[in-house]
């Protein structure tokens, strides 16, 4: 473990945060970042952040700092090519990976840091798109959480009528050819904010979070990341599949989603929540894929289920 960048004037993070490096067991670098509590708020544990593709440690600073004012410590990873992480190819605007047990390893690495830091407990899940993915995987493996909170899960990905019919026999023939490196059809190398206006966007309703995204993409374009790989598409198609069709994890789950979700699937969200015993879905009218990126009102609901998921386990345990 070694001292890390972290970008604070983008980030706006509570105060006293440090990112780190951590090396996974395969040899790839990942970042991670604490950000703790407030000295003057009640200990509620910590929140280990999972972001969703693209997406990197300094766009939750804000997060950390409207959870530290709520009692929670926060720990956030860049994963495996993305964010300042170790990336897979000299051209660093393609997301790519071979297979998504790969992001197991880093999701170990946090745990690992977790306990050397000696984070406060209990330890709540709070993962976004991708991350829903990755971490979905980490509770079926076990992960020491007392609880669970989603954020429009990548459990499917929303696809065009022309390219769903041959999305999986594209990405297979391709995933293991030199051409896994090839960008995916429909995508572009821009990273979404730059890409586009914030009408109509497909990410927030909230013209300063948007902004914010921006500013930040600008600032630091090292960053970002563009679309992604065929490689990649493969990977994700099969490792959804294969979630679908296991047993729900024996966690607390409380999920959000947004009706103008255009981004993932709803359709498998809904299903799994249906099957989940100790779930709840949480609809949030009007709102895009980022829930956490939305206005005030809707990500203080999100914080209330976090502090939900914590302290009713809280309560489980003590009897």
């Amino acid at each position: 473990m070694s001292d890390a960048p972290l970008f604070h004037h983008i980030a706006k993070g509570p105060p006293g945060g440090r990112a780190f490096w951590r090396v996974a067991s395969d040899g790839v670098r990942v970042r991670l970042a604490h950000w703790p509590r407030h000295e003057t708020s009640p200990n509620r544990g910590t929140v280990l952040l999972l972001p969703g593709r693209t997406e990197y440690i300094e766009k939750y600073g804000l997060t950390a700092a409207e959870l530290a004012e709520r009692g929670f410590d926060t720990l956030a990873i860049d994963w495996r090519g993305q964010g300042l992480a170790d990336r897979p190819d000299e051209d660093r605007v393609l997301g790519h990976i071979d297979h998504f047990d790969e992001y197991q390893l880093d999701l170990a690495e946090m745990m690992a840091l977790a306990g050397a830091l000696d984070l406060p407990r209990p330890y709540t899940m709070l993962a976004h798109s991708m991350g829903g993915c990755i971490g979905l995987r980490g509770l079926h493996n076990g992960l020491d959480v007392v609880g669970a909170c989603f954020s429009a899960p990548m459990w499917g990905i929303v696809m065009s009528r022309a390219i769903r019919p041959i999305a999986w026999g594209l990405s297979w023939a391709l995933h293991q050819s030199p051409w896994k490196m090839t960008l995916s059809p429909g995508t572009v190398r821009q990273t979404y904010v730059l890409a586009e206006g914030f009408a109509d966007n497909m990410l927030t309703t909230d013209p300063e979070m948007w902004a914010m995204m921006q500013d930040q993409a600008k600032a630091h374009p090292e960053l970002t990341l563009g679309g992604p790989t065929v490689g990649w598409l493969f990977a994700a198609l099969a490792e959804m599949h294969e979630l679908a069709g296991l047993d729900i994890p024996k966690v607390p789950c409380i999920t959000w989603l947004g009706t103008n979700e255009r981004i993932v699937e709803t359709a498998p969200i809904h299903a799994m929540m249906a099957r989940w015993p100790d779930g709840q879905l949480q609809i949030a009218e009007g709102c895009e894929h980022e829930v956490l990126m939305e206005p005030p009102t809707v990500r203080d609901q999100v914080y209330a289920s976090i502090e939900h998921l914590s302290m009713g386990r809280r309560k489980t345990s003590a009897a």
